[in-house]
């Protein structure tokens, strides 16, 4: 054969290759679930946000591990770096929704607004594990956004009704320190509306992007001091925020945190000056002895499979959070797949999975995950299907809880709840669904 043949002989049989490759990477992805997984694990919210997608990614891997997938069908999945940045998010949903994902879940209240209307033209479902659009609860008008488990809120009134507790809060005051962000200023109009309910003053006390700098904001909380600082931070910004309260000598007993503000990596950069700080909870602390923490030790990290560089942080409260995520995208699969068929579901077939999930402690127990999750029943008119929390204190080595179990107060936040939806609606001419006839 002259040099001449050879040269195209050789390609030829690298086009087929190619060919070959192409059909089989089809074959595979017509064989799974594909899932994009948006993270940050650069920049100022890394502490956080790391731990959040080691946890996310451990559990896509146990199941694919351990069960051989959803039902026999595999998750695949792929990382995007967001560096918590809106546009960056937006990037990598649009690279990625090409493969077809019948889920995101972004980690990202900035992002989620910035998606909201996008999922629904695409037909994916938008998770937002305990974050998002507190409006979004209403799945009339938000068919595709799911802020399981609670939005913030829940997480201001149940807040409020732990320090209502301690006494009467007419004639009090309360500040909100919160990121400059969609994300921290969601909580507000809960608290302007108790502060009209309960009579107390309420401060708002922006800190801007990354959080590193806030002595301007605790020189205030020292002139006007308040009765309880409510912390709303993220990543540096809440350790920050509990070294510049001892630098001005306000107590950590009157801070609470939220839920996002209330892990190790809050605490731990603070050491001293954390304990006797609180926040609420996401149903769950730092449980690490829970028999999905034994099967991801067996089946992953026993064999050098964890995602984790630290085993240790197994259990740890933003890993718990991502464990938490990924269990409740795997279980609206699973519930699409009971309707639907044990195959490779849809976008529109996992969004009907989520809208009727129900996980009752029996369902819990058998997954793993009982005292870590709060029974959840979702619906037409509730996305989030539980709301409920408790609050934990850090003693300086660990968390505790140091309060009964809260359920948010629904008649006073439901009629917010429509009203923003309905204000959401009108803006951008959504008819809301008939809920009555949705099963």
């Amino acid at each position: 054969m002259n040099q001449t043949l050879k040269v195209k002989a050789a390609a030829v049989a690298l086009a087929v290759a190619g060919a070959l490759g192409a059909a089989q990477d089809a074959m595979a992805q017509a064989n799974e679930i594909f899932v994009p997984v948006l993270v940050y694990r650069t920049g100022a919210y890394a502490p956080n946000g790391a731990p959040w997608a080691d946890g996310f990614v451990d559990y896509l891997k146990l199941v694919n591990e351990r069960d051989g997938g959803v039902n026999g069908i595999k998750i695949a999945y792929e990382e995007c770096e967001t560096g918590y940045a809106t546009d960056r998010g937006v990037e990598c949903y649009e690279r990625l929704k090409s493969k077809k994902p019948v889920a995101v879940n972004p980690l990202s209240t900035g992002i989620t607004f910035a998606l909201t209307e996008k999922v629904a033209a695409d037909k994916i479902v938008l998770m937002t594990t305990g974050y998002g659009r507190a409006d979004s609860v209403d799945g009339s008008v938000f068919a595709w956004n799911f802020p399981f488990l609670g939005t913030y809120w829940d997480a201001a009134d149940m807040l409020i009704q732990h320090v209502a507790k301690k006494g009467s809060l007419k004639g009090k005051k309360i500040a909100l320190v919160y990121h400059d962000s969609p994300y921290g200023k969601e909580p507000i109009p809960a608290l302007e509306e108790h502060a009209k309910k309960h009579g107390f003053t309420f401060l708002k006390l922006p800190v801007t992007h990354p959080g590193v700098e806030q002595k301007a904001t605790w020189l205030q909380v020292r002139q006007q001091r308040p009765d309880y600082v409510f912390l709303w931070g993220w990543g540096v910004m809440n350790s920050t925020s509990i070294k510049e309260a001892i630098a001005v000598s306000y107590p950590r007993l009157q801070i609470f945190g939220g839920w996002w503000s209330g892990g190790e990596p809050d605490v731990l950069p603070a050491e001293a000056a954390a304990k006797g700080y609180n926040s609420i909870t996401l149903g769950h602390s730092s449980e690490k002895d829970r028999p999905v923490h034994k099967d991801l030790m067996k089946v992953l990290y026993d064999k050098g499979k964890g995602t984790s560089a630290k085993k240790e942080e197994v259990g740890s409260v933003m890993y718990n959070r991502g464990l938490i995520s990924a269990m409740l995208l795997v279980e609206s699969i699973k519930s699409a797949q009971g309707k639907y068929g044990k195959r490779v579901v849809t976008g529109e077939e996992v969004r009907w999975g989520a809208e009727n999930l129900s996980l009752d402690a029996g369902k819990l127990k058998a997954i793993g995950f009982d005292g870590i999750v709060q029974p959840l029943k979702t619906s037409c008119t509730d996305h989030a299907g539980v709301h409920r929390g408790r609050v934990h204190t850090w003693d300086g080595l660990q968390w505790s809880y140091t309060s009964d179990t809260y359920e948010a107060d629904y008649k006073l936040l439901r009629p917010l709840v429509q009203a923003s939806a309905k204000k959401y609606a009108d803006e951008k001419k959504i008819t809301p669904r008939d809920c009555s006839k949705e099963k």
